[in-house]
């Protein structure tokens, strides 16, 4: 009876720190290097967050090891809410690519809090290659079998993993030219040494615009805000492919049900202000948000999704 008596006293403690969390500032990773769509879009929902929480939130970046060495660090972390973590595809990919070698489990060291943004990827060519389109691209890598280079920020990233779903979808052979980083990948793609580059639009529409490079398609369901003129990869003549880079953020394992809960209807909140629509418009990528129990279902749609591209290419991790 006594240990029966204790429970109330435990749920009756969690429950005051859950309503008066958060008492101090908050820590955010960010497992990679400033600047990039991850760290911009992080601090432009953080920056909303600490008005609603009250709060100071401190962005720190942690990148390295395909964002292995953040997420290490958010997993480990106390599983009281002030450490927090962004994660974006690569994360799902790791799940597979890195099997049994993580530091950590990607699903069962964390609890999902929210879906933050989509960002559906583009298709872009060489000026120089022949393609006019994506069916013209399909064409052509079907008569020219491992003539066609892509590139890609890195092995695993969501842009080399979303290339070899094209392959298999199309049953087109492509060789692939793995960068560090998507500068240097764009460089290539510029000067000729790869033909293809998948990669966000933010990144990548500035050069089409600018006449450097061609937009093929999207990966997205319909056109994407911010790159109108785009067409589809169905309207551009190929399959129905849907794929993206995301944001998502996460605690460690064990934190506070209804502090996850709270994080999770503030960030909702912050991607869904009327004022950020016209940002994300810019960058062409959708608001997320949602409940903690969706952001888990996503992760584990996007695990399964690319440990079958990832298999079926025969895919390995950089060592």
């Amino acid at each position: 009876m006594r240990t029966l008596a204790i429970f109330p006293l435990i749920f009756t403690a969690l429950s005051v720190h859950a309503q008066s969390y958060p008492g101090k500032p908050i820590r955010w990773v960010v497992p990679y290097t400033p600047g990039g769509i991850t760290d911009n879009v992080t601090r432009m929902i953080t920056q909303k967050l600490q008005e609603s929480l009250k709060q100071p939130i401190v962005v720190e970046n942690k990148p390295g090891a395909n964002s292995i060495i953040g997420a290490d660090f958010v997993s480990k972390a106390a599983a009281d809410g002030y450490t927090l973590g962004t994660v974006i595809a690569a994360h799902a990919a790791n799940a597979t690519l890195y099997q049994g070698k993580l530091p950590f489990d990607p699903v069962k060291s964390f609890a999902p809090v929210s879906l933050a943004v989509v960002a559906p990827l583009i298709l872009t060519a060489n000026n120089d290659f022949p393609a006019k389109n994506v069916k013209d691209l399909v064409d052509y890598a079907k008569k020219n079998p491992g003539k066609i280079s892509f590139g890609s920020s890195g092995i695993g990233a969501a842009a080399h993993l979303t290339t070899e779903l094209f392959k298999q979808t199309t049953g087109t052979f492509m060789v692939h030219i793995p960068y560090k980083g998507t500068a240097p990948a764009l460089q290539g793609l510029m000067s000729g040494d790869i033909q293809i580059l998948v990669d966000v639009p933010s990144t990548l529409m500035p050069h089409v615009r600018g006449g450097k490079i061609k937009a093929l398609g999207m990966f997205s369901a319909k056109r994407v805000p911010g790159a109108q003129e785009v067409p589809t990869l169905p309207e551009a003549g190929g399959p129905p492919i849907e794929s993206s880079t995301w944001l998502m953020f996460l605690a460690p394992a064990n934190t506070p049900r209804d502090i996850v809960n709270r994080l999770a209807q503030e960030a909702d909140r912050a991607v869904k202000a009327p004022d950020m629509a016209a940002r994300f418009d810019q960058l062409g990528i959708f608001a997320g948000g949602g409940t903690p129990e969706q952001a888990q279902k996503f992760l584990a749609d996007e695990i399964a999704k690319w440990a079958k591209v990832i298999q079926t290419a025969g895919v390995k991790a950089e060592q």
